[in-house]
């Protein structure tokens, strides 16, 4: 925020930044393991009291009969920006005066061997740890920019792994399509297969799914990429040699905006329609309901096999397909990174993988922020334990945001 001619402020994005990806390797971000340990860096201090004076500031500028109606207006604007992170800040700082006020009193409850009382105060002030990380945590949220498609409903698709663990990749593939599922039906949100194909074993080739209700993409934008399974086959020769098995599969979210404008020359399709797989009721197998549509400039190509008509697939698959195309849009916009599909996808080899699941040690490790969790059936439940792990991802993007955030303001200082 600048000092206009006319006398009154001019605003400026919170976090002006460019977008963030995991996984998060500078060295210098290992001590920002929370947003607690984040809040105390001095360089996040001093930012956020710059942005209290300047709450403070505007506030009193408003107050001012001189300003003609444009300028209220930025003003108002600015002002509703800053308002919920100046109370967040001072909020935060009462919280952390009534720490320290409790870390003196144990202190001296500690050298009068006040027992009781110690424990007292101290299941206190763990209390008032937890409501200060929830409070910076909240902060943050606040501080980072809300991503365009946080809010849009995604077309989620899971692969099979080509390169290494023949069936347990299929198997541990339909695992992680019901994990997703359960995951949907745990936040509330509508699952609706698209396309589903069947391994002959038992597993699942690939499978694709629309997911909508609220914050979907938000939630589910880091589980792209290669998903690692290590565990003894429950059936055939492996099991009875009780030898570890590794294998792969592939998840690719895409943010499907409730509008998309993308127009489709017909004469660049190709409709094919086949018999429908797997469960389904009588219609499988009997009639040809089931549609894929290829794009024949790109070579995109989308089946679905959801409904009895096939009408209703082929209108489907044409949304998917406007879907994909439209994220081709997206990614030559962010031309400076990798396409979203490309660094989700990757080649599916083991040393891309973001997680392992290492059923023999009862171990789930997310690879890009060193987080491990056991108790691989309830994460793969898809409920709390899954719901635990992805928001912890959530808080290190945001960690990741406001650290590189510094960092470049820092080198400006540093430069000018």
């Amino acid at each position: 925020v600048g000092l206009h001619n006319h006398g009154f402020w001019r605003p400026k994005p919170l976090l002006d930044t460019a977008r963030f990806t995991l996984p998060f390797n500078s060295r210098h971000r290992k001590n920002h393991q929370n947003s607690q340990a984040l809040w105390k860096h001095e360089a996040v201090q001093k930012y956020l009291e710059t942005l209290s004076k300047e709450y403070q500031q505007v506030s009193h500028q408003l107050s001012a009969d001189s300003l003609n109606d444009f300028e209220q207006r930025t003003l108002r604007r600015r002002c509703a920006d800053l308002s919920p992170i100046a109370a967040a800040f001072q909020e935060i700082k009462e919280a952390e005066r009534e720490v320290q006020e409790l870390e003196a009193m144990c202190t001296e409850l500690d050298s009068r061997d006040e027992k009781q009382l110690l424990q007292l105060a101290l299941e206190e002030k763990e209390s008032l740890d937890g409501k200060m990380n929830m409070l910076c945590r909240k902060l943050f949220q606040l501080l980072v920019p809300k991503e365009k498609y946080d809010r849009s409903p995604v077309i989620l698709e899971v692969t099979a792994g080509r390169t290494t663990g023949g069936d347990i990749c299929q198997q541990f593939t339909k695992e992680m399509f019901e994990m997703y599922q359960n995951y949907a039906e745990y936040k509330r949100w509508t699952f609706d297969i698209v396309n589903y194909t069947p391994a002959e074993i038992g597993g699942l080739h690939h499978a694709a799914a629309h997911i909508s209700g609220e914050n979907v993409y938000r939630h589910l934008k880091y589980e792209g990429g290669t998903h690692r399974v290590q565990r003894i086959p429950e059936t055939g020769m492996s099991s009875r040699m009780q030898r570890i098995h590794t294998g792969t599969m592939s998840v690719i979210v895409l943010p499907q905006p409730e509008e998309v404008d993308v127009k489709v020359d017909p004469k660049d399709l190709r409709i094919d329609t086949f018999r429908a797989r797997g469960a389904g009721g009588q219609h499988v197998n009997k009639t040809d309901s089931a549609v894929r549509i290829v794009h024949l400039p790109t070579g995109l190509a989308v089946e679905c096999q959801q409904e009895r008509s096939q009408q209703l697939n082929k209108e489907i698959a044409l949304r998917t397909l406007r879907a994909k195309l439209y994220q081709q849009v997206i990614e030559k916009q962010l031309s400076q990174e990798q396409s979203a599909r490309k660094l989700q996808l990757g080649t599916r080899a083991q040393s891309e993988r973001i997680r392992t699941y290492n059923f023999t040690q009862d171990r789930v490790t997310d690879h890009r922020i060193s987080y491990d969790a056991r108790n691989i059936k309830e994460i793969l439940s898809g409920k709390e334990a899954l719901d635990k792990l992805i928001n912890r991802l959530l808080e290190f993007a945001e960690i990741e945001a406001v650290t590189q955030y510094l960092e470049n303001l820092q080198a400006l200082e540093g430069g000018a």
